[in-house]
């Protein structure tokens, strides 16, 4: 008995939250270790998961335990047209109940780490995931890559929330979880590492490099343990790979961005058709349930992400027709699937039209000499080059071309093919679908790098309170009494209601002659920036943007922009100081210094 108590005791001290945030805190060690646990939670919530969405395909479309949905034959007409259909009523009806409790706007993890500090709502996060279920159980033609990356990192934000995480280890925290849950997802947990690093946390350092692959590669290894799923593909033989090779890789690189911005604008063009129509929110995605449904009664291989139609068509030859209708089609149906109202992510469905992009370059491409490429190989480039155009990241597509393929020479000139598709898709529309969609809301983000902090670096934290302040009606002389020269430099003029003037410089009016009544001057005429001021929701960039256009030291700042009154002044060398001390801290962190 005594021995039990001791064990429990020893436990108790081990599992003790003050030592574990103390652990965490303090080591690059307890970093690890909890990226070690987020990547366990992460592998089971992807096999989890997936699990039920299969058994969801099983139970809706009465598919057989060892098919995917995409690749299996269905006779049954009225079932293809009425499953996203009741999907889409379910999940309108969540829609609905979700707009009567829930006003905030749901942030995903790029969100989160851009401009929260890594802080993501548990709650939402496995609402997201309910939805995600829900739209790609019933047949909708979107992946569930959105909802594992948005449960994960949720709980990992949450975890690090709990053990008190500064906010550039909790930033790190995230990309663990968006890293396990992609890793387990395709089971490459270098893929994973690399989709945290370019995509979740914005940027590749020695601090975050431990904990991103400890997640990985125990997620992985999770998802190993409890399911079979394994997302590789066989390129057969083929000559060794010669110069002439890239050529081709790097045309299809170029055409599968343009394929990609072309895709990416017309998911944005269905959802602001969506939002410009008189069609409630809870009603579109029923709406947008019908038009798949109709599309999936002429070819079932538009349902869902797309798994099982990818393996069917790389593994048979597929005519130029078919090939092309069957483009059309999944491009149309996921952006019907996401523009209605269904939730989910375009990876896998970019992954799967690449790879008939690549087979149909293949098919009808030009003709150069020398080139050895077979088909598939060309499917391999386009799948990893659209899936840089439309979702970003060169290095993460170009390691999951390597571990799906195990082949180093292809992994070569996939490299060059994604740099190429990505260098265009930059040059030309400068988003990936994700920082599109940000930038339709109105937000400015282009990745995931920290700017939050800038954003929190504002006026009304920078400011002063205790401001000179005088009426504008009064007199000149009577100014001089109530401020001698040296009481201070310069005093804020508001009317009787106390909204804000203008600003007086005191040396100026002491720098004139002593007769300056006599020349007939007011303090009217020593009046400056009578337009120029700031308010308190500014940050530190914009501030500084307002400090170089006035040409002024010092600004007044003003509650809005309709009542206008002073409630403090800040200054151009006080706002540059904090501004350069943040932003040597991030450059710190970063670093590893701090």
């Amino acid at each position: 008995m005594k021995l039990d108590r001791r064990r429990l005791r020893a436990l108790r001290v081990f599992f003790d939250p003050g030592r574990l945030r103390a652990l965490t805190r303090r080591s690059e060690v307890g970093l690890s270790l909890a990226g070690a646990v987020v990547g366990i939670a992460s592998g089971l919530a992807v096999t989890g998961m997936s699990f039920v969405s299969n058994e969801l395909h099983r139970l809706v479309f009465g598919i057989a335990d060892d098919e995917r949905l995409s690749s299996s034959d269905i006779d049954d007409k009225l079932l293809l047209l009425a499953a996203p259909v009741v999907g889409g009523i379910l999940l309108g009806l969540l829609l609905f109940i979700l707009a009567k409790r829930r006003k905030k706007p749901m942030v995903d993890p790029i969100e989160a780490n851009a401009l929260h500090g890594g802080r993501l709502s548990l709650t939402d996060s496995i609402i997201v995931a309910v939805q995600n279920l829900i739209s790609n159980g019933f047949g909708a033609s979107v992946g569930l890559e959105a909802g594992y990356t948005q449960l994960a990192a949720g709980i990992a934000s949450k975890f690090g929330l709990k053990l008190q995480l500064r906010r550039s280890d909790l930033r790190v925290l995230v990309g663990c979880g968006a890293a396990g849950a992609i890793a387990a997802a395709f089971n490459a947990p270098l893929t994973g590492a690399f989709y945290a690093f370019e995509l979740i946390i914005g940027t590749y350092t020695i601090v975050s490099l431990t904990p991103v692959v400890v997640s990985a590669l125990v997620s992985t290894l999770i998802a190993r343990l409890l399911a079979d799923g394994d997302f590789a593909i066989d390129i057969g033989s083929f000559g060794t790979v010669v110069p002439a090779d890239y050529i081709p890789a790097l045309l299809l690189g170029a055409f599968c961005a343009g394929v990609g911005i072309l895709i990416m604008q017309g998911v944005a063009f269905v959802e602001e058709l969506a939002r410009k129509s008189a069609i409630a929110p809870p009603f579109r995605p029923a709406l947008g349930g019908i038009v798949v449904g109709l599309l999936a009664m002429i070819s079932p291989q538009v349902l869902s992400a797309g798994h099982g139609a990818l393996h069917l068509n790389l593994s048979r030859d597929v005519a130029i027709p078919t090939l092309i209708g069957l483009f059309l089609l999944k491009s149309f149906a996921s952006a019907i699937s996401i523009g209605s109202g269904f939730r989910g992510g375009l990876f896998f469905a970019s992954l799967f039209m690449g790879a008939l992009l690549g087979k149909l370059f293949a098919y009808c491409g030009p003709y150069f000499a020398d080139a050895t490429l077979t088909p598939v190989i060309y499917a391999v480039v386009g799948m990893s080059s659209l899936a840089v155009a439309v979702i970003g990241g060169p290095l993460t597509m170009t390691f999951l071309a390597l571990e799906i393929t195990g082949d180093f020479p292809i992994t070569a000139l996939v490299l060059a093919a994604v740099i190429t598709s990505s260098l265009v898709v930059r040059s030309t529309f400068g988003y990936s679908f994700a920082t599109w969609r940000f930038h339709l809301r109105g937000e400015s983000i282009r990745s995931a790098h920290d700017v939050g902090w800038i954003r929190n670096l504002t006026v009304n934290k920078l400011m002063r309170s205790d401001v000179k302040t005088a009426k504008s009606g009064i007199s000149l002389e009577e100014f001089k009494q109530a401020f001698p020269i040296g009481s201070t430099q310069r005093v804020i003029l508001v009317e009787e209601s106390d909204k804000y003037v203008g600003l007086v410089l005191v040396p100026e009016i002491y720098a004139n002659p002593t007769d300056a009544q006599d020349e007939g001057k007011s303090l009217a005429d020593f009046i400056r920036y009578r337009n120029d001021f700031l308010q308190p929701q500014m940050n530190a960039r914009q501030a500084a943007a307002i400090f170089d256009k006035s040409e002024s030291e010092a600004l007044a700042v003003v509650n809005n922009l309709i009542e206008r009154k002073v409630i403090g002044q800040l200054s151009e060398s006080y706002t540059l100081r904090r501004y350069s001390e943040e932003l040597d801290r991030r450059r710190r962190e970063v670093s590893g210094e701090i």
